[in-house]
């Protein structure tokens, strides 16, 4: 039986994040500045409701506007990177919060926090 039938799950599509109303040019100075995504036009029926979607190699990102925005502490995306020092170094001057990086048995992994408080995982694996 091939998946289709069966309803297999393949991969992750995108994921989305939510921000508050407003701070388009702050996702496009973090996202695409920091982190070096490319922005993805949203698809006009969607434009309107703001917010801002990137794309780098298989990664997606969407970031959706709340209107009653409320940061993830504890839910996060964790994006496998190389480079980690350069993108850590470029979040640090992009004023984000970063944590220590932590060296565990499968690589290097920290946390950085988008300009709303969104808390996202960067693991370099090696």
């Amino acid at each position: 039986m091939d998946g289709a039938r069966r309803g297999t799950l393949l991969a992750i599509d995108h994921v989305q994040l939510a921000m508050p109303p407003g701070a388009e040019a702050q996702a496009r100075r973090f996202y695409a500045g920091a982190l070096g995504l490319v922005e993805e036009a949203k698809p006009a029926d969607l434009a309107a409701r703001g917010g801002c979607w990137f794309a780098g190699g298989a990664l997606r990102i969407h970031l959706g506007v709340e209107s009653e925005f409320r940061a993830a502490r504890k839910a996060h995306p964790a994006f496998r990177v190389s480079g980690l020092d350069a993108l850590l170094d470029r979040c640090r001057a992009a004023g984000a919060a970063v944590s220590e990086i932590e060296t565990r048995r499968e690589g290097r992994r920290a946390y950085v926090d988008d300009p709303f408080g969104n808390r996202i995982e960067l693991v370099e694996i090696g």
